[in-house]
């Protein structure tokens, strides 16, 4: 587990079903639990950081996530903020693969799709 700056995060909280802690990163932002097959949802929070929601694919054993820093903006709609927010989150492939091959990833791709989480929501 990574920032969008490839540093470690430690004690992020692992969670399915939107409630139940299953588990945390370790001080390397590593992790290791055992899910029921039926699970295919995980969602990553910490403080400071936006949440990772993902699906996991059939075959995923591997997950490894970076994670974007929560920013401050003042003075601008939520829309606008959500706009900011998706065209950093469009380049977490990218970091992904560059996570990979500074040695900090396994996998130059991730086995899960991930879902991007708006703070502005239409009535």
């Amino acid at each position: 587990m990574v920032d969008n700056h490839l540093e470690t995060l430690p004690y992020v909280s692992i969670v399915i079903n939107d409630t139940v802690e299953v588990g945390k990163t370790d001080l390397n932002g590593f992790f290791q639990i055992e899910l029921p097959v039926s699970v295919k949802k995980l969602m990553f929070r910490t403080v400071g950081i936006d949440w990772a929601s993902i699906r996991l694919d059939d075959k995923c054993d591997e997950v490894e996530v970076v994670m974007m820093l929560r920013g401050t903006y003042d003075f601008i709609t939520l829309k606008k903020v959500d706009r900011i927010r998706m065209k950093r989150f469009k380049k977490l492939p990218e970091l992904h693969k560059e996570a990979f091959e500074k040695g900090l990833f396994k996998t130059d791709k991730t086995c899960y799709t991930r879902e991007f989480i708006p703070d502005y929501k239409k009535n």
